[in-house]
């Protein structure tokens, strides 16, 4: 994937993730995007780690992979940034 598609990818991620687990956060839309970019690699990973998918195009697998990795990332960001 480009980098263009990475950092859509993480907008939508971040946003769905935000979304799902709401909250006051002190970063806004930036940190949110960055978590979400951040997310994208994370669920990428893990998901070619455990051969559920790959990181080779943008799909609704990545989708889910990039939101449940920003989730787990806006989840520790929340715990650790009180």
């Amino acid at each position: 994937m480009s980098i263009i598609s990475w950092i859509i990818l993480g907008l939508l991620a971040g946003i769905l993730a935000k979304w799902i687990m709401p909250g006051k956060d002190g970063g806004g839309f930036i940190m949110t995007t960055l978590l979400g970019i951040a997310g994208a690699v994370v669920g990428g990973w893990v998901s070619t780690l455990l051969g559920i998918g790959t990181t080779g195009g943008l799909s609704i697998g990545s989708i889910v992979m990039a939101t449940v990795g920003a989730l787990i990332l806006l989840f520790l960001y929340n715990r650790f940034a009180r």
